[in-house]
């Protein structure tokens, strides 16, 4: 009895970490981290720089702004994840609850890139074509962002300093575009006017590998499932036994045609009694022995009663004439 009253506090124990493990969305170094408390920090501090910016004094930038140096960044990959369905490799998909953008892979494989997606009000879904790519980007603020938001240039060239970052992807014919930034730490916020930033590092990566005309899919949450780790199926793969090869089909072959030699012309057979066949009659069938022989009687008969006919015709003639 006693070493289960030590067992069942610890198997409770070792319960309520599991589902702490299950529950939150990562970890930290004071524990869990879920997302919804991520959330709400987040939601707080976007709070509290909006009644910041209420104190500032509104910043001019100058009309036509260079946007600075341009250096070699390299790409860098995201985590590759494991979907639960496959999606056409090449194409884009962006969850903007999970603010993760994929890009599919062969193999239910994608890339994982972290972005920032539009804040409230600024969200949207649906699907584009990407139109283009472009390396250093200048920006152009649109005229109701800069009614928003006064001070804004009239244009920035392509640069560090140039909020579009190190390379931009355009979404059809919309305002809207995937592209770096160039402050990563609004990487993983919702404080974009409807575009989706990425890291220098990232957005140089995905534009390396994305292609014009690849489809993009802007949605609220992916339908499918998404797991940092492979299947089951695929580690444990070589134990299933391989499914027996099919039988190749036996190939039909084409009959070759073959020409046909001309019969030869049998032989005329002249029976005893009866006239040869003309040229070009049909050819009398060959007659068994039997059959010959009685037409020979029969053949006979005949010329004795033609003879008999003719005789008494000479008689009757020679009656005639005697008369006379």
């Amino acid at each position: 009895m006693w070493r289960l009253g030590v067992l069942v506090p610890v198997l409770a124990a070792g319960l309520m970490i599991v589902s702490e493990a299950v529950l939150a969305d990562n970890w930290s170094d004071r524990g869990p981290v879920f997302e919804s408390d991520r959330r709400q920090r987040e939601e707080q501090e976007a709070a509290e720089r909006a009644a910041n910016r209420k104190t500032y004094e509104p910043v001019v930038y100058p009309k036509y702004m260079e946007g600075g140096e341009r250096p070699d960044i390299k790409p860098a990959a995201p985590p590759i994840v494991y979907l639960d369905r496959a999606e056409e490799p090449g194409s884009i998909i962006i969850d903007t609850q999970a603010r993760t953008l994929y890009f599919a892979l062969p193999g239910k494989k994608a890339y994982a890139y972290p972005i920032s997606v539009g804040r409230e009000g600024f969200t949207w879904t649906g699907t584009e074509r990407i139109s283009r790519i472009a390396a250093w980007p200048s920006w152009t603020p649109p005229p109701e962002m800069r009614e928003r938001v006064p001070g804004l240039p009239v244009t920035v060239s392509g640069g560090m300093l140039n909020p579009q970052g190190a390379r931009a992807l355009y979404l059809g014919s919309t305002v809207y575009r995937i592209h770096g930034t160039n402050n990563d730490r609004s990487v993983g916020r919702a404080n974009s006017s409807g575009c989706f930033r990425l890291t220098n590092e990232h957005v140089v990566h995905l534009a390396s590998i994305a292609k014009v005309g690849a489809k993009v899919q802007v949605m609220q949450s992916y339908a499918g499932g998404v797991s940092p780790n492979a299947p089951l199926s695929s580690i444990f793969g070589f134990l299933s036994p391989e499914p027996a090869a099919k039988p190749a089909k036996p190939v039909k072959k084409k009959p070759v045609a073959q020409k046909k030699k001309p019969a030869a012309p049998a032989a005329a057979t002249v029976q005893v009694g009866q006239p040869a066949a003309a040229p070009g009659a049909a050819a009398p069938s060959a007659q068994t022995p039997a059959s010959a022989a009685a037409e020979a009687v029969a053949a006979a008969q005949e010329a004795r009663t033609a003879a008999a006919e003719a005789a008494a015709a000479a008689r009757a003639a020679a009656k005639t004439v005697a008369a006379e």
